[in-house]
């Protein structure tokens, strides 16, 4: 059984949530041309190795994390609630990536 540790509600099965993507930085709607928002919405990285990622544990606290997992062995290396960041903000502690509390390791997603 593959799970994911909620930091509100605990270890649970990783049916009780969806996975909605790659942790993106959003752009400033106020400066970002056509083609930024282009790449904002539509372009994914796709690595082989450690992301970000983005899921709601939608039968739990619904709320939204950002999860740290390796995408080849689907190692969890943190798991937290998931803050808005847009790009002015992109250079503050809380939007560094391994800043993280941690979510255990050996965890699988």
């Amino acid at each position: 059984m593959i799970e994911l540790h909620c930091p509100n509600c605990g270890r649970r099965n990783v049916s009780e949530f969806r996975y909605v993507g790659e942790r993106h930085i959003r752009p400033d709607p106020d400066v970002a041309d056509p083609t930024t928002w282009r790449s904002y919405l539509y372009l994914r990285d796709n690595p082989a190795g450690w992301t970000d990622e983005t899921w709601l544990h939608r039968a739990g606290c619904r709320r939204y994390l950002v999860v740290e997992r390796h995408t080849v062995s689907n190692e969890i290396r943190s798991i937290r609630e998931a803050m808005p960041v847009v790009a002015s903000e992109a250079d503050a502690p809380h939007a560094q990536p391994g800043r993280a509390q941690s979510g255990g390791s050996g965890e699988s997603a």
